[in-house]
Order: structure tokens, then sequence, then C-alpha cells
């Protein structure tokens, strides 16, 4: 599969996934040059989703790939979604969602509430 192939069927399955038990509000959610892949929210808390995707783990986990610059991005983004919708949740959360592709087909982490 082509980087930009695996990205996006990482988000499709993402999505997928946070639909169980969120209500997906935006996909792709952009400020500048950066963006929130997924932001969804269940009750009073908002959350913040990065999808990372890999074809197997050659290159290091998926998850490895969201440093504290990427973190600091996500956050000032998140910021800026806040005041342009004028939200006031009771509670945020920045979570990872991390598809690696396998053989046998794929693997799902989520990591929660990880910055």
């Amino acid at each position: 599969m082509h980087p930009q192939e695996t990205g996006q069927e990482g988000e499709r399955i993402a999505q997928e996934y946070v639909r169980r038990f969120c209500t997906i509000r935006h996909t792709n959610w952009k400020c500048g040059r950066k963006e929130i892949d997924i932001i969804a929210e269940n009750g009073g808390t908002l959350f913040f989703i990065e999808v990372k995707a890999r074809n197997g783990d050659r290159f290091g986990w998926p998850e490895e790939a969201v440093d504290r610059r990427k973190q600091a991005h996500i956050q000032l983004v998140a910021a800026a979604y806040l005041e342009y919708f004028h939200l006031y949740p009771e509670a945020i959360r920045f979570d990872i969602i991390a598809v690696t592709f396998t053989a046998a087909g794929h693997e799902l982490l989520h990591l929660r509430d990880v910055f």
C-alpha cells in the first residue's frame, strides 16, 4: 500500500472504531497548516484524536510518530477549535489511535489520555 493510501485507510478504520463510543464532530479539522484527524464527543468530554498508520513495524510503531512537537501542534489546534466554536467542555482528552497493517489485516491500538 502507498503511504498516502495507508494513512487514508488508517483514518477510515479509526473513524469506524471511534463511532462505536463517540459522536464524530469533525475529521481533518485544520488551523493553518496543522490539523487534528478526529474530533469527537461523548457526554461532556471532547476527544482530540491523532491517527497514525503504518505498514508493519519496519520503521517503528505508528504511535511513536506522535512526538512532543506533534503533541504541541495538536494542543494548539485543539485550543483554536475550542475558541472557534466557543466550546467549554467538561473535559478534553488527547488520544492516539495507531493502526498497523499486517499480512493478516490490521491491528488497532487506542492510547487514551496520552498527553
